[in-house]
């Protein structure tokens, strides 16, 4: 009665209550709200205050996050390994890491002994390759495809030094590599490491028998080549799944050489029947040209003969002689030139 009585006669009195009021709903609201992870923390030992939990709020972290990650942390015994303090959380979810993927990952890399601290997991999963997932194939080793199936349904195909293809298929066995997580090279070039080297060593043998009669030789040649050198990965064993006996290259080649060696044969025919043709026509134009000559020649008869009648050097009876003389070569000519036609049938 006298509170109400003072309030009556005091206005302050009033607005103080109110404003007690308000904060005491206000805390009942942050309490309400914080209270299971609050308790949560009391319980287990987490080390996290109620302020703490209000303060991960207005610095925009998710405070159910850190909360379960820090306690995780705790109950698996990381804290005593390496400082997991609640800064290094809150400043991981900040970065955009994933908190619980990596308190799992370092969980499971310290029940299998592992050696995997806070650093090097955080930095891990902020270089955007999944720290859980590369503790698990570090445990329990992976089988990898080579060629990739999803890629392509092809074969790693070679020739062997006989001249046959050998389409082969292996399968990697690989497990991680934490210290060259960061910056090592992927799945994708363990693959094409592998394929190349599986194609060297088919390459490198003599005859296809000794592959097909011994696939074994060939992963030792590509294990002893190193391919997981700057790579995420270290090779456990490499297995020649399946090899097939494909064309016969060398053959192939051969024909196709014997091919190419008759072609430029016949275009060398060629060129020295086009030579010894036109080496025919040239002479035909040779002989056309001398019985030109021949023509001219025996123009020059009848003026030499007219010379010599006006010289007196050549008299009537003497022309007579020649005339006689030229019918008469012509004659024999004549019955020469019959005489080996009519033989040439007989001959044949």
């Amino acid at each position: 009665m006298t509170m109400l009585m003072l309030a009556d006669t005091n206005p302050l009195m009033w607005i103080l209550v109110i404003v007690i009021l308000l904060f005491g709903l206000m805390f009942l609201a942050v309490f309400a709200q914080f209270a299971s992870l609050w308790l949560q923390c009391k319980m287990t030992r987490a080390g996290i205050s109620l302020v703490n939990l209000i303060t991960m709020r207005m610095r925009k972290c998710n405070p159910t996050i850190i909360v379960r990650g820090r306690i995780m942390a705790v109950q698996a015994g990381l804290t005593r390994l390496f400082p997991i303090s609640t800064q290094a959380l809150e400043a991981h979810y900040l970065a955009g890491g994933n908190v619980p993927n990596v308190i799992r990952a370092l969980i499971a890399a310290h029940r299998a002994s592992i050696d995997l601290d806070w650093e090097t997991a955080q930095a891990i999963d902020l270089a955007g390759r999944d720290i859980l997932e590369a503790v698990r194939t570090s445990v329990y080793p992976k089988v990898i495809d080579c060629p990739d199936p999803r890629r392509t349904s092809g074969t790693l195909d070679s020739v062997a030094g006989d001249g046959i293809q050998l389409r082969a298929r292996a399968r990697v066995t690989v497990r991680t590599n934490i210290s060259q997580l960061i910056g090592g090279a992927t799945e994708e070039t363990v693959i094409a490491r592998v394929g190349q080297g599986i194609v060297q060593a088919i390459g490198s043998t003599d005859s296809y028998k000794r592959v097909l009669e011994n696939p074994d030789s060939i992963s030792k040649m590509v294990l002893s080549q190193g391919l997981e050198a700057q790579t995420a990965y270290e090779i456990v064993s490499i297995d020649i799944a399946d090899i097939d006996v494909g064309e016969n290259i060398g053959a192939r080649l051969q024909a196709d050489q014997a091919e190419a060696d008759m072609r430029v044969a016949q275009a060398k025919a060629e060129q020295r029947r086009a030579e010894a043709r036109a080496r025919e026509q040239e002479m035909v134009a040779r002989i056309q040209e001398n019985r030109a000559k021949v023509v001219l020649a025996e123009a020059e008869v009848p003026r030499a003969v007219a010379d010599a009648f006006s010289s007196n050097s050549l008299g009537l009876l003497d022309y007579y002689e020649l005339k006689n003389v030229q019918a008469d070569t012509r004659m024999r000519e004549s019955i020469a030139g019959e005489s080996n036609r009519a033989s040439r049938p007989m001959e044949g």
